[in-house]
């Protein structure tokens, strides 16, 4: 997602400084970047980093350690930011760690991250789960990437997929829209879950039913944009990047949709330098930030 990110300014043009000084008026003096009531917090911090760097805009690496270094091997986290503090702490690594300190902090945050592998394989944010959930399996497998591990037990988190797969060719978040005891599925798919089941088997060279490219596809808004599900009554900007991101691995050809998602993206835009994440959306973060210049990236192919 980042390497794609990084083709944002083919489109931003002049706008980038803008960016750039919004991600600054982000990052709080503890180096953290805030969340939407202004508090620092891992979750936004991750997406301020990676946003700075799809715009090779340089950052304090050393300070920022000094915020991570407050949650110490991670612990206390929840899953979600648990994860975080993995892709924060490997985008300063290279340059703050030798080997020896590498490979430490690797193994710690990623024996912390197993606490979380479901019994079907996959993994949840919630521990000692049954059913593993498609967004917790993707910021799993992205933790093992970041250090450049080797995820344990790859196919039997492809296995848990299938207990995620739903009535209409895509795939749902949580394994509680099922009705095991019967073996049926959940009828409707969602959007930002495909994008994350397609883009987990991807990255372990799962084969890939085309036809799944189609059910993306289809969730395109008639005024540009994806939606997050086949019933939402509008687009959103997240859904949109991670939908675009998708059928790019899929080497679908969107051409047809560029202008008008290109047109959505653009309605999002602020003179502030972000992006709302949806036409009633009135807050702006790091999170939607990254996102937009993820959409960006893939339009700009």
């Amino acid at each position: 997602m980042l390497q794609v990110a990084r083709l944002a300014p083919k489109l931003l043009g002049e706008s980038v400084d803008l960016v750039r000084d919004f991600l600054r008026t982000q990052q709080n003096e503890d180096s953290g970047f805030k969340d939407r009531t202004g508090k620092s917090d891992l979750y936004y911090t991750v997406f301020g980093v990676d946003s700075l760097l799809a715009l090779q805009s340089d950052f304090s690496r050393t300070a920022l350690q000094g915020f991570l270094q407050g949650f110490g091997n991670g612990e206390q986290l929840d899953f979600v930011h648990l994860c975080c503090l993995a892709r924060c702490r490997a985008a300063i690594a290279d340059r703050l760690f030798d080997v020896a300190d590498k490979t430490k902090v690797a193994s710690e945050l990623l024996r912390q991250i197993e606490r979380f592998r479901s019994l079907d394989g996959g993994y949840n944010p919630v521990a000692d789960s049954a059913f593993g959930t498609a967004y917790g399996s993707f910021l799993a497998l992205g933790a093992y990437q970041d250090w450049k591990s080797e995820l344990p037990e790859p196919l039997r988190l492809v296995q848990s997929f299938k207990l995620l797969e739903t009535d209409d060719g895509a795939w749902t978040n949580e394994n509680i829209l099922h009705n095991a005891s019967r073996g049926t599925h959940a009828k409707i798919g969602s959007t930002n879950a495909t994008a994350a089941a397609l883009t987990v088997l991807r990255n372990l060279g799962m084969p890939i039913n085309p036809a799944v490219g189609d059910w993306l596809l289809a969730q395109v808004h008639p005024q540009g944009g994806f939606r997050a599900a086949p019933q939402a009554p509008m687009p959103d900007l997240l859904s949109t990047a991670t939908a675009l991101h998708a059928l790019d691995g899929l080497q679908r050809d969107v051409s047809e949709i560029k202008e008008a998602c290109l047109d959505f993206v653009d309605s999002l835009w602020t003179n502030q330098g972000s992006f709302h994440g949806n036409w009633s959306d009135d807050t702006l973060d790091c999170e939607y930030t990254f996102y937009g210049l993820l959409a960006l990236g893939h339009l700009s192919l």
